[in-house]
């Protein structure tokens, strides 16, 4: 199966579908991403699609493939088509955009001793969560 986000506006994620991989195949069976859109399109009345990959997630595709617009996309995110990616909304202001993988990370690396953390906007850092 292939997947499908729909545009709204300012790039917002407003639905995400699959169709079968067999649609998008043009006559000599190669997969087109602009026949999935027409398809969809015809189906839809909406024009705005744009294909994405389940597998790929920060600008790796999972199984060694080919990603796809850096991560796939879901409802709520963004589609930068200046970047030709899906981004999810910023869950922090002081969070910066990794330009590779179109994922936010926070200022200051989270803990590696193996203890759960939680991030603290106020102080910006990672505090211990006590369970």
């Amino acid at each position: 199966m292939a997947s499908f986000a729909k545009i709204g506006l300012n790039g917002k994620v407003i639905e995400v579908q699959s169709v079968v991989n067999e649609v998008l195949h043009d006559s000599n069976g190669i997969e087109r991403e602009d026949i999935g859109i027409d398809f969809l399109t015809k189906l839809t009345g909406w024009a705005i699609w744009k294909q994405t990959s389940y597998n790929t997630q920060g600008g790796v595709h999972s199984s060694g493939g080919t990603p796809l617009r850096k991560n796939y996309a879901g409802i709520g995110m963004t589609y930068d088509e200046t970047r030709d990616a899906f981004i999810h909304k910023k869950p922090f202001n002081s969070w910066i955009l990794n330009e590779d993988t179109c994922l936010w990370n926070a200022p200051v690396a989270y803990p590696t001793d193996g203890k759960r953390y939680f991030w603290n906007e106020t102080t910006k850092n990672w505090d211990l969560q006590n369970i």
